[in-house]
């Protein structure tokens, strides 16, 4: 005998909605808001372990030597 997916003294799961694409979408929207939100968060908690303007100049440095090995080397 097989158990019930679902607890003895709940009703059984209905079908569930139809899904739209529409639904789909916006859910989809939803979420990435979420995301975004809670990115703006954490950057406005100050926890960022280098600042911004370090991840600038490495970077600039990087692109900077790589042009000078194409160009030079």
């Amino acid at each position: 005998m097989t158990t019930p997916a679902y607890e003895p003294d709940q009703q059984p799961p209905t079908r569930k909605p139809h899904r739209t694409v529409e639904g789909i979408l916006w859910a989809r929207v939803d979420r990435r808001r979420e995301r975004i939100r809670a990115q703006v968060v954490q950057a406005r908690s100050g926890k960022h372990w280098m600042p911004t303007w370090l991840m600038a100049t490495l970077l600039g440095l990087i692109l900077l030597g790589w042009l000078c090995i194409i160009f030079f080397g």
